[in-house]
């Protein structure tokens, strides 16, 4: 057996076992996660401590890759997680979140909310990053799915997939940029035809989510759960249902209610737009960082919404709502370190090497490449960061254009949403999907059909491109 199948051997039985463990033992996710770890990092050849060598460079150990994956990842999410959902129980019980539900769905009209949140996660997630969107935008999603009565599987779902769209495929986000800047393509074309791409693939995942709304119906409950049941048409409100309800609530105003999420999304997207300029301010650089910005909407709810209650009130609202965050982030750092496991002991390497060499149309290579390190790595970043580089060595030997490759990579890696993804677990947590087969129905499914949708695209645009 060769060193590479091996190691495709090692992801496979890792996966599979974390699979059966999760899904017919008592064995928490969070094990279940480590165990894939260590089984994929073993049968890899992996060490199971650092080695030193001769000429002074270190092998990596098992036990290092894991811990260095679980702090890297939450170095990034954890601190966000924390704050929105601090942010979101006091937007929640102040009945800002409600507010905003209302006015909401007066903008866009019944029977759109889907349509409007997915749309709304499109344009988001260009500027900010999608983990962080779905954290700021969870009370909104939970707001709607309350006084609507539709099943937050399918709005929030709906948002997540806007997001994960402009996330992978438009730049200035960082995947697509480094794919442009790999391959030689001008960004403002990465832009108009990364846009136009998504659209058909957005329908497709929207339609998906209203079917799935109803397969899976949940709600959020007052207490900060979640009830599950059978969809019933009758349990949908109308809109004078709607009108009805507001009109017997004392409920702050839009502007006060819409501020904790408008300014730190309007202070992220300041700064990644004159980052794009090569404008650097100092103090807008620390106030745009997501963590700051989120800080700062946290701290506005605070003081906007519940400046009249006690002290101890609003403290105790935020540790109700902090408390249901540790295991998410474990699973999330856990998921984490999985990804690392798997770069470091190089079958990333290994599946990029083991695509380039066969038969296949030459449009889909990149994207392969892209699914199977988006499918080793978990980060639809440096899955597509990865194929293209891989891709570049192609340039000259296949006839596409350096557009279509650098799309292709990036459609790619949308294509498996799954265990060792960082975002599949922050919103599994942040909307109740604890269920395996429903978190493979949501999350993993609508990233495989953007992703169908988009080789039809692709193996469409290159009989016209070259």
């Amino acid at each position: 057996m060769s060193e590479s199948t091996r190691m495709m051997l090692g992801l496979i039985l890792g996966i599979v076992i974390m699979v059966i463990l999760v899904s017919k033992t008592k064995v928490h996710t969070f094990i279940a996660l480590l165990a894939a770890c260590c089984i994929a990092g073993i049968i890899g050849g992996m060490p199971f401590v650092d080695v030193s060598q001769d000429d002074g460079t270190t092998i990596t150990g098992l036990v290092t890759a894991i811990q260095d994956g679980f702090g890297n990842t939450l170095k990034s999410t954890g601190i966000i997680i924390g704050l929105g959902v601090m942010m979101g129980g006091i937007l929640e019980k102040s009945g800002a979140a409600e507010r905003m539900a209302y006015s909401f769905i007066k903008a866009v009209g019944k029977k759109k909310e889907e349509w409007a949140l997915a749309i709304t996660g499109w344009f988001i997630s260009i500027p900010v990053f999608a983990d962080s969107a779905i954290v700021i935008f969870a009370p909104l999603c939970k707001a709607i799915s309350k006084v609507t009565g539709k099943s937050l599987v399918g709005l929030a779902l709906a948002m997540a997939a806007g997001l994960q769209l402009t996330h992978c495929l438009v730049p200035p986000t960082p995947g697509p940029t480094t794919a442009a800047t790999m391959l030689g393509v001008d960004v403002g074309q990465m832009i108009i035809f990364g846009s136009l791409i998504s659209i058909p693939m957005l329908i497709v995942a929207v339609l998906y989510c209203q079917w799935l709304g109803k397969k899976i119906y949940q709600i959020p409950t007052d207490d900060g759960g979640f009830e599950r049941k059978e969809y019933k048409k009758e349990y949908i409100r109308s809109m004078e249902e709607l009108d009805g309800m507001i009109g017997q609530k004392n409920l702050p105003g839009l502007w006060m209610s819409i501020a904790p999420i408008v300014v730190p999304l309007v202070l992220i997207l300041a700064n990644t737009i004159l980052g794009m300029a090569g404008i650097k301010i100092g103090l807008l650089s620390f106030l745009g960082a997501p963590i700051i910005a989120l800080a700062i909407g946290t701290l506005i709810a605070i003081y906007g919404l519940m400046k009249k209650n006690d002290n101890k009130e609003v403290l105790g609202i935020m540790d109700d709502a902090i408390k249901s965050t540790g295991i998410i982030m474990l699973i999330t750092g856990a998921g984490g370190s999985l990804g690392n496991v798997i770069k470091v002991s190089g079958i990333g390497d290994a599946l990029g090497e083991a695509v380039m060499a066969l038969p296949l149309p030459a449009i889909l290579i990149p994207f392969i490449i892209a699914a199977l390190m988006r499918i080793a790595l978990g980060s639809a970043t440096v899955a597509i960061t990865t194929a293209a580089s891989l891709s570049a060595s192609l340039m000259g030997v296949i006839s596409v254009s350096p557009l279509l490759m650098s799309i292709s990579c990036c459609v790619g890696a949308i294509s498996f949403s799954y265990f060792n993804d960082s975002g599949f677990w922050v919103w599994n947590g942040m909307f109740g999907v604890t269920e395996l087969k429903d978190q493979i129905r949501c999350k993993t499914a609508i990233s495989l059909i953007m992703a169908a949708v988009g080789i039809v695209e692709l193996l469409i645009l290159s009989i016209f491109m070259h």
